[in-house]
């Protein structure tokens, strides 16, 4: 499944309603009443301003640039960001989990920010399995035998392929949207046609204009997706710029019009990653302590009832009310404690 498939469902929605609904445990999946007096979710979005210091790592194909934070002997934890959106998702999160104890790596994704494949040679791939296998080689590379994951859009599916794939290196794992994880032969289903609407991005990057006009108009077309996808944040010039910055990676529109080709079938992965896309495929399931995030962007999927079976540890499901598309930089606070509760679990 892939979340942006409800976009269309979640525009037409309204996306009106402010409150946090509810938190289920491991062995329900029917969300608890709220409470009486509902918490202001994005209490404390827009704190910060600065991520701090880049830093560079080998992962794999790709030097990645990372920002870190809280001390070196922190419970690690790695977050992770989505299209079209860069590592100040995070720039509130960051601190909270750093006072907590944690140590935070927050790395710009192949396709973004400083990151850089090594060789020109390289496939610019934007298939999911390559980007999960850079996180991976980031975690080797600093160390980091298991950690607490946590990302959302492409970062949440991520997360979800790193925790079916190679288990042993989740501690646990944070998932906005669910089970995201690419499946080629059920995306070629068609779906309803209010759904399909919000395709439209999709169907455009198909296309060689799209590829042109994403290349002429990066600026301008992530900045209409964020104000669509979260009609609620109502964030300031100042604010996109900072993220804006990291579409002017050379590879960007590469990874970002292969990622979405491929999703599609209409463009090839690479035979090295398909013994794990198979893997994927034949619907792998999770086995790590989940705690998954639903919010306006999913619509009626924001139950989590769609993919419930396939997290099979311990397991809750959130639901944040009037939060759209970019939860940890739109509801700061409780995405961080989902992440010290996950942690937990």
């Amino acid at each position: 499944m892939i979340s942006r498939r409800r976009f269309g469902q979640a525009f037409a929605a309204g996306l009106a309603a402010t409150s946090l609904a509810a938190c289920s445990s491991s062995g329900g999946g029917t969300p608890a009443a709220a409470p009486a007096t509902t918490p202001d979710l994005r209490a404390g979005s827009g704190e910060h301003t600065s991520l701090g210091e880049v830093k560079h790592a080998d992962a794999g194909l790709v030097t990645m640039a990372y920002h870190e934070f809280g001390p070196a002997t922190g419970q690690p934890v790695v977050l992770l960001h989505g299209w079209p959106y860069d590592p100040y998702s995070y720039v509130d999160v960051a601190p909270i989990l750093a006072a907590a104890g944690h140590r935070v790596i927050v790395p710009y994704l192949r396709g973004y920010g400083p990151t850089a494949f090594k060789s020109a040679a390289t496939v610019r791939n934007g298939q999911q399995t390559a980007v999960a296998l850079d996180v991976v080689a980031l975690m080797d590379t600093l160390k980091i035998d298991k950690a607490v994951l946590g990302g959302y859009d492409w970062g949440g599916r991520t997360v979800d392929i790193i925790a079916a794939l190679w288990p042993e290196r989740c501690q646990a794992i944070v998932a906005v949207s669910g089970y995201i994880v690419t499946n080629l032969p059920a995306n070629q289903k068609p779906l309803a046609p209010q759904a399909e609407l919000g395709w439209w991005y999709q169907y455009y990057f198909a296309t060689e204009r799209g590829r042109a006009g994403y290349a002429a108009n990066r600026h301008d077309f992530n900045k209409l997706i964020w104000k669509t996808a979260s009609p609620a944040w109502h964030f300031d010039d100042a604010t996109y710029d900072r993220s804006a910055a990291a579409f002017d990676n050379p590879d960007h529109v590469d990874i970002v019009i292969h990622n979405y080709r491929w999703r599609l079938s209409l463009a090839p992965g690479e035979p090295q990653y398909d013994q794990y896309e198979q893997k994927l495929a034949a619907g792998a399931t999770i086995g790590v302590p989940t705690i998954t995030i639903g919010s306006d962007f999913d619509a009626a999927a924001k139950d989590g009832k769609a993919y419930r079976s396939k997290f099979t540890g311990k397991y809750e499901h959130r639901i944040f009310d009037g939060i759209g598309h970019n939860v940890p930089q739109e509801a700061p606070r409780p995405f961080a404690q989902a992440i010290i509760d996950a942690a937990k679990l």
